[in-house]
């Protein structure tokens, strides 16, 4: 796949079903090919566990952008600022609220905010600890951009192109829908991976982005 897109596409996520089946030897695959990798592990534990674990992922080969979840605290997210710094030259996320969830899912969970209030809460605390940036939905971009400024990075997954099926996504928009609102990176997984002509897939969502640029 990566040897396929990269005549278009620079950038490349390897997420944790793959990390768990390949470890380290997916993300320095990608890098060898020339691309830059989004490791998309999504760290959340005691601030100690994420301290170790982060200093191994900011230092692989090709790692340029790396995630933590948001909701594991202020102490969590300095552990993982601190050990991007003294190893990486990478970039590091927190990750607000999975585009899986809507209302009534955090209404379960307890969170009685609505999904726009808890990721732009989850955006100033990681902001306040140093990261580089959020990962959210494209409903939330604009919330996030207008707490945090317009250099904090936000990363959006949940984008979807017109017509699309949007699976597991509950929190979705398509690529001129997340720029228009100023995401920074858009990331589309499923819609290029699964279609019969991936470079066509990816061709046609790069088209639509540059549109938005134009």
């Amino acid at each position: 796949m990566v040897r396929m897109l990269s005549p278009l596409v620079k950038w490349f996520k390897v997420g944790m079903e793959l990390y768990c089946a390949a470890g380290p030897a997916a993300p320095e695959a990608v890098a060898r090919a020339g691309g830059r990798v989004f490791l998309d592990l999504k760290l959340h534990d005691i601030p100690a566990t994420v301290l170790g674990a982060g200093r191994v992922v900011a230092s692989l080969p090709g790692v340029g952008l790396w995630n933590v979840h948001a909701s594991g605290g202020e102490e969590m997210l300095a552990a993982a600022v601190r050990a991007n710094r003294e190893v990486g030259q990478a970039r590091v996320l927190g990750v607000t609220v999975l585009t899986s969830l809507d209302a009534e899912a955090l209404r379960r969970q307890g969170i009685t905010r609505s999904p726009t209030e808890q990721v732009v809460a989850l955006a100033r605390l990681s902001q306040a600890a140093g990261l580089d940036g959020v990962v959210a939905s494209p409903r939330e971009v604009a919330a996030v951009r207008r707490a945090c400024g317009p250099d904090f990075l936000v990363v959006t997954p949940g984008v979807r192109p017109a017509g699309a099926d949007a699976g597991d996504q509950r929190r979705v928009a398509t690529p001129t829908e997340a720029m228009r609102a100023g995401a920074d990176y858009l990331v589309v997984g499923r819609p290029i991976t699964g279609a019969p002509d991936p470079v066509a897939a990816a061709r046609s969502v790069l088209d639509e982005m540059e549109e938005v640029c134009r």
